[in-house]
């Protein structure tokens, strides 16, 4: 989903050298990701209320509320003043099992029954992605969002092997109760689709929505 044009009006920026990329998010997965494919970029951590952004829409399925999360991030930190002549970018991970969305566990009782829950079996992972291109100085700056999705296939894992994965305390800050760039590799069976979504930021999907503007992902890259 795009708004504020096509990227035709937005010709002006191809060929230009890269710009600035503001990361909304405090997530060190993510500036991993934006680091290892070499692209420069800041970090300013949102200030949104997740709780209030999903109770204002609670027909929203596990997809939609991770774009709604992606974007209410990515435009709180467009609005800031520091984020002037900048590209931002807001992202934000939801697991679905049986149509149920699963964030974050946070706590260690709760991220042991997601396990029990989901050995075995296969859900799908939603990280959506919001892009805000601040370079115009407009009140309303162009802006396109894009979900990408991943099926994970979870290993059929003892209670003691769920015990003393949820003790290292890796899961309780991820999405679904784990991550596939830890220690949660050895308990994951498949990834079908982009392993990268979940982590938390497709690196593809991001050089669409640079598209978009204009901008080639691969002006990030250094020359010689």
């Amino acid at each position: 989903m795009s708004v504020g044009g096509a990227a035709a009006d937005r010709a002006d920026h191809v060929g230009s050298p890269a710009p600035r990329l503001i990361l909304a998010s405090a997530s060190p997965a993510r500036a991993r990701l934006l680091s290892a494919a070499g692209i420069t970029f800041e970090v300013i951590v949102s200030d949104v209320d997740e709780d209030a952004v999903t109770a204002a829409r609670p027909e929203a399925g596990p997809a939609e509320t991770a774009q709604l999360l992606a974007r209410a991030k990515c435009e709180d930190v467009a609005r800031r003043p520091e984020a002037a002549g900048a590209l931002v970018l807001g992202c934000d991970s939801v697991f679905e099992l049986d149509g149920v969305a699963y964030g974050k566990p946070w706590k260690p009782d709760v991220a042991r029954e997601r396990w029990r829950l989901q050995s075995g079996r296969t859900g799908q992972l939603h990280t959506g992605h919001w892009l805000v291109d601040a370079r115009s100085g407009e009140t309303a700056p162009p802006a396109a969002g894009a979900l990408a999705t991943a099926s994970v296939t979870f290993a059929e894992v003892t209670d003691e092997e769920i015990a003393d994965y949820v003790a290292t305390g890796e899961p309780l800050e991820c999405a679904g109760a784990f991550t596939i760039d830890g220690r949660g590799a050895a308990l994951i069976s498949a990834v079908n689709g982009d392993p990268n979504a979940v982590i938390g930021l497709s690196v593809s999907t991001l050089r669409g929505l640079m598209t978009e503007f204009g901008t080639s992902l691969t002006s990030f890259w250094p020359r010689g």
